[in-house]
């Protein structure tokens, strides 16, 4: 796909237009529907500043801002995007909505273009099934803010064309983006391997172990750049929760996902994080920041034991074939910023430590969230690493 090709991105939001800056910056003309009325238009005025906050700090000139921002063009209809070679659907995080929009692309756009959803944890098989040519169908899933994180999942259904899989890896690094290639499974690889991150940190909370501003503390301790409390405000405890039960559900209730009623309670008080002022930290003027110094063993046994449980999502979504080594280890450094990559952490201590955790956790809770991965142990056992 050259630069000519003009991309269109549905859903003017903060992921639609993100990826739409995206596409505009790599060169290409950009349409950008929303149903809403005028919102299109408040996201290029956005946008417009944006783009000057980057000529200020020396990271555009002013003509390639001026140029970007020319080349996104708002549609007025979905008709509008007739003659685009791909699209990109980045709108609400429902099935029967996703559905019902691409049997209605399809009919509009031309037999060879690209058809792409940003979900984040909905299954691409099942939204390309509403297409008579599941094969131009696949998943780009982008991480917000997208003009800024690099990582793009890249996600053939089940009837997507290898070739074209492919082709879009390359048309991502192009947009100057790193693709990884995962299977079309529950949240992908990271949305699926992050869940423990914050599962683990609540069930910590919960049985009383540690408060919140502790185990934030103690996990920034161990490189992470945002505690998982303070991360879920930001991210939106409305949004977290949501995926968490989607995996939770989509994995047939498997224990490794199930939500927390801590959270829910969250999301019904209206505590969502700080877009509401308020989630498990207070956000409104004059609220006090707690300031605290963890007990170095705390901090360790907080630390193993939400390690544990990630470096064991990562091994069974090696062991499951969700993606290869590698591209575990860089999605989810690429695409939530973790120190390093969980299996490259694992071979570190060594896998035998991290199967010894699990094992205990598992004897104390006697659930099987705990459950080691078969790879895991068979890695131990054979004295191999697990990457």
């Amino acid at each position: 796909m050259d630069r000519a090709t003009q991309v269109a991105v549905i859903g003017a939001g903060t992921m639609g237009s993100g990826i739409a800056q995206v596409a505009a910056q790599a060169g290409h003309p950009t349409l950008l529907y929303d149903a809403r009325p005028g919102a299109v238009d408040q996201v290029l005025g956005a946008l417009r500043k944006t783009l000057d906050k980057l000529v200020e700090k020396g990271k555009l000139t002013a003509d390639q801002a001026n140029n970007v921002h020319d080349r996104i063009h708002p549609a007025g209809a979905l008709s509008d995007l007739a003659g685009c070679g791909m699209v990109v659907e980045a709108v609400v995080e429902d099935l029967a909505v996703k559905k019902k929009l691409f049997t209605e692309l399809e009919a509009l756009v031309t037999a060879d273009a690209v058809l792409a959803t940003n979900t984040s944890s909905l299954s691409v098989t099942a939204i390309a099934a509403a297409c008579t040519r599941p094969e131009r169908v696949l998943g780009l899933h982008f991480f917000n803010p997208a003009p800024l994180l690099p990582l793009v999942e890249v996600v053939p259904g089940l009837a997507t064309s290898t070739d074209l899989a492919a082709r879009t890896a390359d048309l991502m690094r192009a947009w100057g983006k790193t693709p990884v290639l995962c299977k079309d499974t529950p949240g992908f690889i990271v949305n699926r391997v992050a869940r423990p991150f914050y599962g683990e940190s609540i069930r910590i909370f919960e049985e009383g172990i540690a408060d919140m501003p502790t185990i934030d503390a103690a996990l920034k301790g161990a490189g992470f750049r945002m505690g998982p409390f303070e991360l879920m405000d930001l991210i939106g405890n409305d949004i977290n929760f949501t995926v968490t039960r989607t995996v939770w559900e989509s994995f047939f209730y498997d224990p490794r996902y199930k939500p927390s009623i801590t959270q829910q309670r969250q999301v019904e008080s209206g505590r969502l994080g700080r877009k509401s002022g308020r989630g498990y930290y207070n956000y409104t003027d004059g609220a006090v920041v707690p300031t605290l110094t963890v007990d170095p063993d705390l901090a360790t046994a907080i630390v193993e034991r939400v390690l544990a449980m990630l470096i064991n999502e990562a091994a069974d979504a090696l062991f499951w074939g969700v993606a290869s080594a590698a591209d575990i280890d860089l999605a989810m450094t690429k695409g939530v910023n973790y120190p390093k990559g969980l299996l490259a952490w694992a071979r570190e201590r060594g896998e035998a430590h991290w199967l010894a955790v699990l094992e205990r956790l598992q004897a104390d809770h006697g659930e099987d969230r705990y459950r080691p991965s078969p790879l895991l142990r068979r890695a131990v056992s054979q004295g191999k690493s697990l990457s």
